[in-house]
C-alpha cells in the first residue's frame, strides 16, 4: 500500500510529537518527504546502521510497515492508549520478542518454597492508591538490551524495592549476576522469578550493579564478585493466581514482580492506560511498582520495564486493573511473586 503526500505529513508530525516528548528538537521537513526520509531521521535519533544496502531497504520496509500500523491503531478513536515510536521501530515483533522479552518457566520445576500463606491477605490498610517510585523504592529505568533477561531484572526491581523499605537504602543491583549465576534459568535465553529469589537465598545475597555490571550476554558466574553482597532476601511468596485485589494488596506493600503476556500493541505503546493487544501466552517479566486511577475513572497497574527509557512513558506503562478478566490485562495476575526480608 503505497503512502499519500497527506499520509506521510501525518506520520511525521506525529513522530515529531514523539521526539518532542522525549525532549528533542526537530525541524519540520518539506511536503515531499518521503517514507525514507522518515526512516533516516529516526535512524540519526537512534544511532542505527546497517550492515549494507539491501539490510537497510529491508529495515525500511519493515519501519514502513510498522509506521501504518501505528498510524492507522492512533487514528481509530476512542482508545485510552496511544502507539509511537521507539528504538524498536525496525524490528518485525518476532525479532522483537526473541530478543526482548525472556520469560519462562523451567519445565522441570518443582520447588514449593514459594507456596506459603500469602501475607497480605487480611490486609486492610492498603492506600487507594500507590506509587513506589515516588517514596523513593524504584532504581531508574534499565535497559536489558539484546538479551532475554526480562526474568533477571523483574526480580531485581523488586529486590531493590524490599530492600528499601526495609532498610532506608536505595542500591541498583545485579542482573548480570543472576544471568551468570542462577543455573536453574538460562541467561539470555529465558528465565523464571521464583529461581532468580531462590538463588539470591541460598546465595546470602546479591551484587551491587556496580560490583557485578550488565554486560547484556550470557557468563561465567564469578563467584569473587558474586559473594559481595549488597542485600540480602530470607525468602519469596506467590501472590494467588488470577486476583487482582490480592495483587493490589501485594503492591500496596512493595514492588512485586509479575509475568505478562506481549504483543505488538505492547512494544509500540507510547502512553496512556493499556488495556489490550496482548500476546497469546506469557512470554515477559516486569514488576509492578504501584496502581491508581485516572481522572476519567479507569483504574491502573504502574509497571516499570526493562526496554529503556525510549519505551512508553519514559520507561514505564499504566495498564488497565480491574478488566473483568480473572487473569488481568495481559494475564498480570497470572504469577506473581515478590521477595521477603526480614530485619530482625
Amino acid at each position: 500500500m503505497g503512502f499519500t503526500t497527506t499520509f506521510v505529513i501525518a506520520i511525521f508530525v506525529m513522530m515529531l510529537g514523539t521526539l518532542a516528548y522525549q525532549g528533542m528538537s526537530r525541524t519540520l521537513v518539506d511536503e515531499q518527504a518521503s517514507i525514507n526520509d522518515l526512516h533516516e531521521q529516526w535512524m540519526k535519533q537512534y544511532g542505527r546502521t546497517y550492515a549494507d544496502d539491501a539490510e537497510k531497504e529491508r529495515r525500511s520496509q519493515i519501519f514502513k510497515q510498522n509506521m501504518g500500523f501505528v498510524e492507522k491503531f492512533n487514528s481509530e478513536g476512542n482508545r485510552t492508549y496511544k502507539l509511537g515510536y521507539n528504538e524498536f521501530s525496525d524490528l518485525t515483533t518476532q525479532e522483537f520478542l526473541t530478543y526482548y522479552t525472556g520469560y519462562e518457566k523451567p519445565a522441570h520445576y518443582s520447588k514449593s518454597s514459594g507456596i506459603k500463606s500469602f501475607r497480605y491477605e487480611n490486609f486492610t490498610d492498603a492506600p487507594t492508591s500507590m506509587d513506589w517510585k515516588d517514596k523513593g523504592a524504584v532504581t531508574p529505568i534499565k535497559n536489558q538490551l539484546q538479551c532475554a533477561c526480562c526474568w533477571a531484572f523483574s526480580a531485581v526491581a523488586a529486590v531493590e524495592g524490599i530492600t528499601q523499605i526495609k532498610t532506608g537504602k536505595l542500591l541498583s543491583l545485579s542482573e548480570q549476576q543472576l544471568v551468570d549465576c542462577v543455573m536453574d534459568n538460562q541467561g539470555c535465553r529465558g528465565g523464571f522469578m521464583d529461581t532468580a529469589f531462590e538463588y539470591i537465598q541460598e546465595n546470602q545475597g546479591i551484587s551491587s550493579e556496580e560490583n557485578y555490571d550488565y554486560e547484556a550476554m550470557d557468563g561465567t558466574c564469578d563467584t569473587m564478585r558474586s559473594r559481595n553482597p549488597a542485600a540480602r532476601i530470607t525468602g519469596y511468596e506467590d501472590v494467588p493466581t488470577n486476583n487482582e485485589e490480592a495483587l493490589r494488596m501485594a503492591v500496596s506493600a512493595q514492588p512485586v514482580s509479575v509475568a505478562i503476556s506481549v504483543g505488538e500493541e505492547f512494544r509500540m505503546y507510547r502512553t496512556g492506560i493499556f488495556s489490550g493487544g496482548c500476546g497469546q501466552t506469557l512470554n515477559h517479566a516486569v514488576t509492578l511498582i504501584g496502581y491508581g486511577e485516572s481522572e476519567d475513572g479507569n483504574k491502573y497497574w504502574l509497571v516499570k520495564n526493562s526496554w529503556g527509557e525510549t519505551w512508553g512513558e519514559y520507561g514505564y506503562m499504566k495498564l488497565l486493573r480491574e478488566s473483568g478478566d480473572a487473569e488481568g490485562v495481559c494475564g498480570i495476575a497470572s504469577k506473581a511473586s515478590y521477595p521477603t526480608l526480614s530485619t530482625a
